[in-house]
């Protein structure tokens, strides 16, 4: 097995990392990084472009001749990645004696390390891959969109994973970044604008598109537990108005425990004829 380490830092100095690691040329071309690789240790191209301070966006299509171990050093949650496997698959875990955690061929994986160890990535010698990663990077805004993904991805306990079938939008729409004809500032306009899309994307369905969904059954669900209340407590103080004091206490007991009811002290009032 080979051990890959690459430090957390800007799009440069993580492809010649990758280039060093690799036995590969290196070129930069639109602001783009493109690592070809056909060498004793893989053979295949590594492409990786920032297109704002905040998402960053690296594509990998290559075949490794030995096992690989890849560890990314931690940048203490600053980044959510969203890692998206289109060929092939590979492992990731939150260091090296963490639980190990398969990403299939059309599925995809948000990971946000939060720890000091180190991220794991795992590929299997001779097994064709091709995956891209999405970064987004926490501490560069904090309005809106970005904002609300800093705290969805986010986890009490300190490291994020997830792991899921990929959206068939999201794989249309880097079809769709990897196709843009425009070329110079129109081409990074426009790449800036379909990832923020992919990130509009997994939000949605993270949160809001879920809640739009359930909304109407919840608000029609409350509206009918709202009646059965009123009723409740109609019939309820209707009833103790001709108890004692005694059965008033044990009646107000029993109905708070079995039906979670909060009444008010209409049954220490007289009704009005």
């Amino acid at each position: 097995m080979k051990k890959l380490y690459l430090n957390t830092g800007n799009m440069n100095t993580i492809f010649n990392d990758l280039k060093d690691s690799l036995d590969g040329s290196l070129t930069l071309e639109s602001s783009q990084y493109k690592l070809k690789i056909r060498s004793k240790n893989a053979d295949g191209i590594i492409r990786g472009i920032t297109v704002s301070p905040h998402i960053s966006f690296v594509e990998f299509d290559l075949v490794f001749y030995k096992d690989i171990q890849l560890s990314l050093e931690s940048d203490g949650g600053s980044n959510v990645l969203f890692v998206y496997c289109s060929k092939g698959n590979f492992g990731h875990s939150f260091g090296i004696s963490g639980k190990r955690k398969t990403v299939k061929e059309d599925h995809n994986s948000i990971i946000r390390n939060a720890s000091n160890i180190n991220s794991i990535f795992y590929f299997e010698g001779f097994k064709p891959v091709r995956f891209s990663i999405l970064s987004y990077n926490t501490k560069a805004e904090n309005e809106g969109l970005f904002s609300a993904i800093n705290k969805v991805f986010s986890s009490n306990t300190g490291n994020y994973k997830r792991i899921g079938r990929q959206n068939f939008k999201i794989a249309k729409k880097i079809n769709e970044f990897n196709t843009i004809p425009q070329k110079g500032i129109v081409r990074n306009l426009l790449r800036n604008r379909i990832l923020e899309e992919i990130l509009d994307i997994e939000l949605d369905q993270h949160t809001y598109g879920y809640l739009k969904d359930i909304q109407p059954i919840m608000t029609l669900a409350n509206k009918q537990l709202e009646e059965l209340r009123k009723v409740s407590r109609l019939n309820f103080s209707m009833l103790l108005s001709e108890a004692g004091q005694t059965e008033r206490n044990y009646l107000l007991k029993m109905f708070r425990e079995k039906y979670h009811l909060v009444f008010n002290r209409l049954y220490n009032q007289k009704l009005v004829s």
